[in-house]
């Protein structure tokens, strides 16, 4: 009996700065692959049907991540396209800037998607809360790793 498995980690690393490019708030936090998202995964081992992932969003919900979300529960603006998409041996990682005036507000959620709207999203982190002024600038980069144990 062969017995594999795979378990995906998904770290996010949040930088926010002030208009200066002052680092005013800096952390690191996990994510949580959604169903959708290990659905996703499946269909691109597949075939090519599923667009990739392409946009990242910032929120304000609070509601802890489940496995059965689609969206953000409360999105700060729109879904801002990706900066980069880099894969490497067993990792992908997904980097996105917000500049001034995008996704302003308290920021207390992130998601990464494969549409502008609509849609897959791949996975959602709720943090505690970065309040991104509207002259901010806030980087995420995302990593997802992929590890046979």
């Amino acid at each position: 009996m062969i017995n594999d498995d795979l378990k995906l980690r998904g770290d996010v690393a949040i930088v926010l700065k002030d208009k200066d490019g002052n680092v005013k708030d800096s952390r690191e936090i996990h994510n949580l692959v959604v169903s959708a998202g290990l659905e996703f995964i499946c269909s691109r081992m597949a075939g090519t049907s599923a667009g990739v992932m392409s946009h990242m969003a910032l929120g304000s919900g609070t509601t802890a991540a489940a496995a059965g979300q689609t969206d953000l529960v409360s999105i700060l603006g729109s879904r801002e396209a990706l900066d980069s998409s880099t894969a490497s041996s067993n990792t992908i990682t997904y980097v996105s800037s917000f500049e001034a005036g995008e996704g302003t507000g308290a920021v207390t959620e992130a998601g990464v998607f494969n549409a502008a709207s609509s849609g897959t999203m791949l996975c959602r982190t709720v943090f505690a809360v970065v309040n991104k002024q509207a002259d901010d600038t806030m980087s995420v980069t995302w990593t997802i790793t992929l590890t046979a144990s």
